[in-house]
């Protein structure tokens, strides 16, 4: 005798998923970076990061700002390679993800795909906004726990 799959059996089945997909969407966060300050000279990051904390895997991160005139600073987005070279502001072989002006109007949008570490900088004049303006910081996505 074999199982009969009616209908009514099917329709629930189909809106367990649909609310379990959902319910994954709704689990991850898009964070402004620095919040209403956006990504600008003179903000401590690091300070925001540990106040944010904590991040989690397959959160965005959205990294906003002006573009470059006469009146605002020039800036970008720098993934380091590792936490030696972010702690220096060493910007050798680091990746550039957005340039002066993917970050104007809604922002450049990165994905934390992954749990490792992630040490982000801004390398406008030489690194200059990395040390001097405080525009760095890191992330250690965590594992999101889904309630069952």
């Amino acid at each position: 005798m074999g199982l009969r799959v009616g209908p009514s059996l099917m329709i629930r089945a189909a809106a367990v998923l649909l609310l379990a997909s959902f319910t994954r969407t709704a689990m991850t966060a898009r964070i402004i970076v620095g919040d209403e300050a956006h990504w600008t000279f003179g903000y401590n990051y690091t300070d925001w990061a540990i106040r944010r904390a904590p991040f989690y895997q397959n959160d965005t991160l959205v990294f906003m700002y002006d573009a470059p005139n006469s009146t605002t600073f020039p800036h970008n987005v720098y993934l380091m390679k590792n936490y030696r070279r972010y702690l220096a502001c060493n910007l050798k072989n680091a990746t550039l993800l957005a340039n002066v002006v993917q970050g104007v109007g809604s922002g450049f949008e990165y994905v934390l795909r992954n749990r490792k570490p992630r040490y982000f900088v801004c390398g406008e004049h030489d690194g200059l906004h990395c040390t001097a303006g405080m525009m760095k910081f890191a992330v250690h996505p965590l594992k999101r726990c889904h309630a069952a």
